[in-house]
């Protein structure tokens, strides 16, 4: 293994880490990152809200808290060792009416069950203690949930992979990837052993490699608002909303930026590409792809309702913020303009639904991650440690 070389596909955050990780541990090894753009970090990493979660939502037991849990305090390590900004800003989810509160109280519970740190249930009084503007009956407080620089963690990651003697090829996309018996071919290199890290490309790559066809990544754009700089006081740290625990997403919340800025957002509609950050980007091959996926039609039965009403979020800027008053009153649609967006990478599985926890899969000399979806930025470091397990050691990789 000494003299290897190790293929990753993808330089976000998590095809980075890894790569990091596998070239810590196997030196003699040479490790290529193969990245299409020309840049690190490109889409999802470089669309990310910068949160760094503390691990309130995920089911206890699963990969995905797991991987929170030990992720989160390695970036934290990470982040001082590289000075690159890291805030505990500390996170509230508001319930703002009594109806709220039974699923306020089953979402303490799970938190409990992944000892989220120095977490709390709090009332009216303390929630504007902590956010003197925000509206609400009942919340959990997260002191230890903090906020980050995202892209330029990517960035220090990729300084670890070169220095370390290991290299990113910028604009060199993967279109085939051929198993054999002396490896895997990739962008015309051989490699000993590829992992599959492409976020909204992940699996037709991994499909290319082998692998089945489920789940499929089905593109959810998330559209923010930015809060002009008259209104910033207004919001301290983070505020979100109690979570439909039907839906994988978290609702429209504000959210303070490292920069000083505040967002609000983001909402979840179906894009029309898989990278699809406006409403005008539509590729009809893609839109086949996806309407030729049984799950799609089956998610769309279960969910048509909110979909609706995340569109309408979508073109209606003052349908939006009615969603976020509900939070902070005195920020209306006259205090936000449109800011950027990003695309989810949500998979798919062939019955409807949206995947919740990651999803790895092991290929002979291949390993795909299928699904890496929030928070796999805050759990990128602890994946990575998982996946050169599951690459170097014979670990069960969904495990």
């Amino acid at each position: 293994m000494s003299d290897s070389v190790i293929g990753v596909v993808g330089a976000g955050i998590v095809g980075l880490a890894v790569a990091r990780e596998v070239g810590r541990r196997r030196p003699g090894a040479r490790v290529v990152v193969f990245e299409k753009e020309d840049r690190v970090g490109a889409h999802q990493t470089g669309h990310n809200s910068g949160v760094v979660h503390a691990g309130i939502y995920y089911q206890p037991g699963s990969l995905k808290a797991r991987l929170c849990t030990r992720g989160r305090a390695m970036l934290r390590e990470y982040c001082q060792e590289r000075a690159i900004p890291y805030e505990e800003c500390g996170k509230l989810v508001v319930a703002v009416e009594a109806a709220e509160i039974p699923r306020l109280e089953a979402l303490a519970e799970r938190a409990g069950s992944n000892s989220v740190p120095g977490l709390r249930r709090i009332g009216a009084g303390e929630i504007r203690d902590i956010e003197p503007y925000a509206a609400g009956v009942a919340a959990l407080y997260s002191p230890r949930t903090a906020i980050t620089d995202y892209p330029a963690i990517a960035r220090a990651f990729a300084e670890d992979v070169v220095a370390a003697g290991g290299e990113i090829r910028l604009g060199q996309a993967v279109d085939a990837i051929e198993p054999g018996r002396g490896g895997v071919m990739a962008a015309g290199t051989r490699v000993d052993r590829l992992i599959i890290c492409a976020g909204l490309q992940g699996d037709r790559l991994a499909e290319r490699a082998g692998d089945r066809k489920g789940p499929r990544i089905v593109p959810f754009r998330g559209e923010y608002m930015k809060v002009l700089p008259g209104k910033t006081h207004l919001v301290r740290g983070m505020i979100y909303p109690v979570p439909d625990p039907r839906y994988p997403f978290l609702g429209v919340h504000f959210t303070r930026r490292v920069n000083g800025d505040v967002e609000v957002g983001p909402n979840a509609v179906l894009a029309g590409a898989r990278e699809g950050y406006r409403l005008s980007d539509v590729s009809l091959p893609e839109l086949r792809l996806i309407a030729g996926w049984p799950g799609t039609w089956r998610m769309a039965a279960r969910h048509w309702r909110t979909g609706l009403g995340e569109l309408h979020g979508s073109v209606s800027k003052r349908a939006y913020m009615r969603r976020a008053q509900r939070y902070v009153p005195s920020i209306g649609v006259g205090d936000v303009v449109r800011a950027g967006a990003g695309v989810r990478a949500q998979a798919l599985d062939r019955d409807g639904s949206l995947v919740d926890d990651f999803r790895i899969h092991r290929l002979g000399a291949v390993t795909a991650v299928r699904n890496a979806p929030s928070p796999a930025a805050t759990s990128s470091m602890a994946i990575a440690e998982h996946i050169a397990d599951v690459v170097l050691g014979g670990a069960t990789p969904d495990s």
